[in-house]
């Protein structure tokens, strides 16, 4: 772009047009979709302690956890609910098959790491369904962790039962 003199408000309004509009094509730089040799797509996921670490690609549907199916490792159809979430949001029920390994905390936690990895992959396998699982809420870590145990106290917050005599 060529310099030019401003000698009114005019040429520094028309100048400040050019320069807004260079900006924003340089912000919406495409997203190109990330897959390694083999199709997939990776990300990490946490919840409370738990971390997942996930891999999405095409297929039927199949949720591998652990070595184990998601029925196997989940008995609660509410943990199997949440896990499926991202595919009902962005309308990807069954179209791809998830490989995840899952540590830490309780099966809640590794409901929700996996919940948050497997929105995170498809988002890097379809960068076009980040509005949709940004506006579900599913791109956000879920940052609440348990309240550590104070001394003096029973619990977290929990006192010791008071005696007057």
């Amino acid at each position: 772009m060529a310099t030019k003199k401003i000698e009114s408000l005019q040429d520094l309004k028309s100048a400040t047009k050019e320069v807004s509009l260079t900006a924003q094509a340089q912000e919406k730089v495409v997203r190109q979709a990330k897959k390694d040799k083999q199709g997939r797509s990776y990300a990490t996921g946490r919840r409370k302690d738990a971390v997942a670490r996930v891999w999405v690609m095409p297929g039927h549907g199949k949720i591998t956890i652990n070595a184990k199916t998601i029925d196997e490792y989940f008995s609660r159809p509410v943990l199997k609910m949440i896990i499926n979430q991202p595919f009902e949001v962005t309308n990807r029920v069954n179209e791809f098959d998830v490989v995840c390994t899952v540590s830490g905390g309780g099966l809640s936690g590794q409901a929700g790491a996996i919940k948050h990895g497997i929105s995170r992959a498809l988002n890097e396998y379809e960068p076009e369904l980040h509005t949709a699982l940004k506006q579900a809420g599913f791109l956000t870590r879920d940052d609440r962790t348990v309240e550590r145990k104070k001394y003096g106290r029973a619990k977290a917050r929990r006192s010791y039962q008071f005696s007057k005599r």
